[in-house]
């Protein structure tokens, strides 16, 4: 019986895309990237849940990486231009999590947070249980999976509020506006509250 890390690797490994986009993260030079999010959400449900994986639905491709030395939103712009002028196609949007101390409460409202110290604790503060989760390819070419909560919900498919940073309120935006249940079949959803 495979792990579900070893579920992740063999449904991220069959989409060339995917392994596309995670190549030129690779590559792009960005200190401590990562794909994570809807895009990998979408990869996994599709297959599972829906009616197969469509990269042109991808809203965007959450690309996060850590620089404390760059803080700024023009560094985020300068980083998704980078991965566009590898590869045009996908809707890139790169944050330096280093650096949504400095912008959180002025977009999303409520007290000022605390700096993130890497990556993984930024990842845990994700909307959903589901899409808490991230993925790079290390030189090798290897799969590594950032999963703070574990792969559960993603791989069984179970929308989740993870109230970590997001309220209720927010979250019920978040699952009116991405309709899960209609989007794929398949998918439980837990309302939050």
């Amino acid at each position: 019986m495979m792990t579900g890390e070893e579920e992740l690797r063999e449904l991220v490994s069959g989409s060339d895309w995917l392994t596309r986009a995670l190549t030129v993260v690779r590559d792009s030079g960005l200190p401590d990237a990562w794909i994570g999010a809807g895009a990998l959400r979408d990869l996994v449900w599709g297959e599972r849940y829906g009616d197969g994986f469509d990269p042109a639905r991808v809203r965007d491709v959450d690309v996060v990486f850590f620089d404390p030395a760059r803080l700024t939103r023009a560094d985020d712009d300068r980083a998704t231009a980078r991965l566009a002028g590898m590869w045009p196609q996908p809707p890139w949007q790169a944050r330096n999590q280093a650096a949504v101390h400095t912008w959180y409460a002025a977009k999303f409202g409520g007290d000022p947070i605390e700096p993130y110290r890497s990556v993984a604790e930024a990842v845990a503060t994700w909307p959903e249980y589901a899409t808490a989760v991230a993925v790079r390819l290390d030189p090798t070419g290897r799969l590594k999976v950032c999963a703070p909560y574990g792969l559960t919900d993603l791989l069984a498919g179970v929308w989740r509020h993870n109230p970590a940073r997001v309220d209720v309120a927010r979250s019920r935006q978040r699952l009116a506006r991405h309709r899960p249940a209609q989007r794929w079949p398949g998918v439980t959803v837990i309302e939050p509250g």
